[in-house]
């Protein structure tokens, strides 16, 4: 699949569920109302999508949420996803989780196919952790990460940055994924979603935050990508890999090579712009086939904009997109 704008579409971005078992706050709000069960596709639906996708080109496939692993049975989705990678089908399946399903899991997630997840933890204090999540539990979601790396998978850590909030955490964050093995990538905050919080409070470019880590460790180029938006350096004195998504500063639209699904069957073709396409319609009505189906995909990549149009905006409360990440798969 080529969009408009001669970009190959090789990744698809899967929200399970729009559910999850923690509440951050630049993510959800903490009264969240979620979807009715009508409305979210059967795994059934979702593995027909899936395979759709894979027929036309979809080589990568990350399934998030919410909270993928609180979704009853989605190990089932997992397995069945995980028996289509191969030559000329699926390269990888991997997972984005916040870590509290792990330990229950990682055997399983590596059994059918996953050998890399990325992990949400924006900190290693306990305290500030609770606060961040609501009401998470650090221990739980570190006994999940290391369970997955024992079962064999690559870890990556995805954080958060928010000013005054763990800005001064970094250092210690790169040391301990150090230490375990473990990537970090560091996530600008984005403006979707009504939150309880003041976004123009919480971003930190992290255009300042590279430039303070340089003070403490040595940065160096790297050409490595996994498909995803992330821009790589590599730490001389850990020898893993740092990340940055800098929607913000920084956007990643030139090289765009995904597009995201809702456990609703929505299709997104921008993570920041509101064009949508129905593929829920197209499933369940019985006169649609497979070629139909791709046909409707096909059309829907037809209209890939050239790029999204983050702006956190002090004299405007209102998020630039009003969807929250959650339901667009986070």
């Amino acid at each position: 699949m080529i969009d408009p704008f001669g970009r190959r579409i090789s990744y698809l971005r899967v929200s399970v569920t729009d559910r999850c078992d923690l509440r951050c706050v630049y993510c959800m709000a903490e009264d969240m109302t979620f979807l009715p069960k009508a409305q979210i596709l059967t795994l059934e639906e979702l593995e027909r999508l899936c395979g759709a996708f894979i027929g036309l080109g979809v080589e990568r496939i990350r399934l998030t949420g919410g909270e993928p692993l609180v979704r009853r049975d989605v190990m089932s989705l997992v397995r069945n996803l995980g028996a289509r990678i191969g030559p000329g089908a699926l390269r990888e399946l991997t997972l984005t989780t916040n870590g509290t399903q792990l330990a229950k899991h990682a055997e399983g997630l590596y059994a059918a196919g996953v050998r890399r997840l990325n992990v949400s933890l924006d900190s290693l204090d306990p305290g500030r952790f609770k606060a961040l999540t609501r009401w998470g539990d650090i221990e739980k979601t570190l006994d999940g990460i290391f369970a997955a790396k024992a079962a064999g998978l690559a870890i990556k850590i995805n954080a958060v940055a928010m000013k005054g909030v763990n800005e001064d955490e970094f250092d210690r964050m790169i040391a301990w994924c150090g230490e375990h093995g473990f990537d970090l990538t560091l996530i600008e905050t984005m403006p979707m979603g009504e939150i309880s919080e003041d976004r123009t409070d919480q971003y930190l470019p992290l255009s300042l935050v590279r430039r303070r880590l340089r003070e403490s460790w040595t940065l160096e180029e790297s050409d490595y990508a996994t498909g995803g938006p992330a821009r790589y350096m590599t730490i001389r004195e850990t020898g893993q890999r740092l990340g940055f998504i800098t929607p913000m500063t920084h956007n990643f639209c030139e090289s765009c090579n995904r597009v995201r699904l809702t456990c609703t069957g929505t299709l997104y073709m921008c993570l920041g712009q509101e064009d949508a396409a129905d593929l829920r319609a197209v499933l369940r009505d019985p006169s649609v086939d497979e070629e139909g189906l791709r046909a409707a995909i096909e059309a829907a990549i037809a209209r890939k904009p050239k790029g999204h149009d983050f702006v956190i905006d002090r004299r405007s409360n209102r998020p630039a997109v009003p969807r929250h990440m959650s339901v667009t798969g986070g």
